[in-house]
């Protein structure tokens, strides 16, 4: 295993070079606490743009995996991919940070869990809204009861951004992304609630082709019922102009994130609403921060020893439990418990 690093950056190579993978080798290029060793991408041609970075492009993972100036990889990487990479990374020896999901099923988010604890390596995941000051800020005030009795909550999470995809790209495919816009932006909505709310229950979904054309779908509207009594909905929609949203309802207050821009878009503003009976409504705007850049950060410094990362093992696995009860539920319907999986 790479020992923790103390006095050195974090040395890292980025294994796929799609849209995701430029996203996170931009933010993270002249990053004081994380570098880049080398990107790895079997695609030739995209060598030349790596290179125009001042990257190295590696044509395999097995290569940066035998390299001692590799610590840990971040997968950007097709979802039917993570498992057999996040296994192969603890392998090694190297930290992994998984782009989501972690995995398709339950059954697989536990065999990488198993792997990477077996290895003693850290394992992250790809899930920045919850660095989000505005998250924190909500989550804080839920933990504070500021709230009152939790309720309901309500979230949506959807855009336009994929809609230029080729009908036969993996994104499109139920096979590798299923549930529609579930494994591309509700999945972050689910990892939100599960930090919320605790264990969910029961699960009902429906998917709805309207417009794309593509075999998983481009919207999907899930229901989900939480250990500790609440309720939830979300919904993504893959069509339609950039709308974020977050919205818990308590019996003392509710409050309603609204994000102007997506998390990759820096300079976006976002609205926090807090209301209560009785009382003039509370508007606040807070700044965008980059918090894919803060989740990144979160686990270098558990690499490093100096904290915790805030995502347990067992959310981690529960998150892509959810997901499998979604898939299952909007292939037929019917309301789907957790405990079957």
């Amino acid at each position: 295993m790479t020992p923790p690093f103390t006095d050195r950056p974090l040395r890292i190579a980025i294994a796929g070079f799609g849209w995701w993978g430029r996203h996170i080798a931009k933010r993270l290029q002249g990053h004081e606490g994380i570098t880049i060793t080398a990107i790895v991408e079997p695609a030739l041609p995209m060598h030349a743009d790596i290179r125009a970075q001042g990257l190295e492009p590696l044509n395999d993972l097995d290569t940066a995996l035998a390299r001692d100036d590799v610590d840990a990889v971040i997968l950007t990487t097709p979802n039917t991919a993570h498992e057999e990479q996040v296994i192969a990374c603890a392998a090694a020896g190297k930290h992994v940070f998984c782009e989501k999901p972690l995995g398709l099923t339950a059954a697989s988010a536990r065999r990488s869990m198993a792997a990477v604890e077996k290895a003693g390596v850290h394992l992250g995941i790809g899930h920045e809204r919850r660095f989000e000051p505005a998250m924190v800020a909500l989550k804080s005030a839920i933990e504070g009861s500021e709230l009152g009795t939790i309720m309901h909550a309500e979230a949506a999470f959807s855009h336009d951004k994929l809609i230029g995809v080729p009908k036969n790209d993996w994104r499109t495919s139920k096979a590798v992304s299923p549930a529609a816009g579930m494994t591309a932006m509700g999945i972050h909505l689910t990892d939100l609630m599960i930090s919320f709310f605790g264990r969910v229950k029961t699960v009902q979904a429906m998917t709805a082709s309207r417009s794309l054309g593509w075999e998983t779908g481009d919207v999907v509207t899930v229901q989900l019922g939480f250990e500790e009594g609440m309720t939830a909905t979300l919904s993504a929609v893959l069509h339609t102009p950039h709308f974020i949203r977050m919205h818990v309802f308590g019996t003392k207050q509710w409050i309603e994130i609204l994000n102007q821009s997506h998390p990759d878009t820096p300079g976006g503003r976002v609205n926090y609403l807090v209301a209560e009976t009785g009382k003039d409504m509370v508007h606040k705007e807070l700044a965008w921060e980059d918090a894919v850049l803060h989740n990144l950060e979160a686990f270098a410094a558990a690499i490093a020893g100096d904290a915790p990362y805030p995502f347990t093992a067992e959310q981690m696995v529960h998150n892509i439990e959810v997901l499998e009860a979604i898939t299952r539920s909007a292939e037929d319907r019917r309301t789907v418990e957790i405990s079957e999986l």
